[in-house]
């Protein structure tokens, strides 16, 4: 994996936590970053499982939509949680 890669996962990551503390709330940079990327792992697990395939037109706004997703089901699991 190289550095661009890396690169646009963090941004994925980091735009996916920030839609998703819009809507469920919290902040900050690191938050916003774990949550995306979790949230990508568990949106991709969920979108996969359901049988839905989210075509925007653009595969970096796909991913950001699954990823934000993931992360606030993430979020609201982790507040049931706790």
């Amino acid at each position: 994996m190289d550095v661009k890669a890396i690169l646009i996962w963090v941004a994925i990551g980091i735009i996916a936590g920030w839609l998703a503390s819009v809507v469920v709330g919290g902040g900050g940079l690191i938050r916003y970053l774990v949550s995306g990327l979790i949230g990508a792992f568990v949106g991709g697990f969920l979108f996969k499982l359901a049988g839905i395939n989210v075509n925007l037109g653009n595969a970096y706004v796909n991913e950001i939509v699954v990823a934000a997703v993931g992360a606030i089901v993430v979020v609201l699991l982790a507040r049931l949680i706790a």
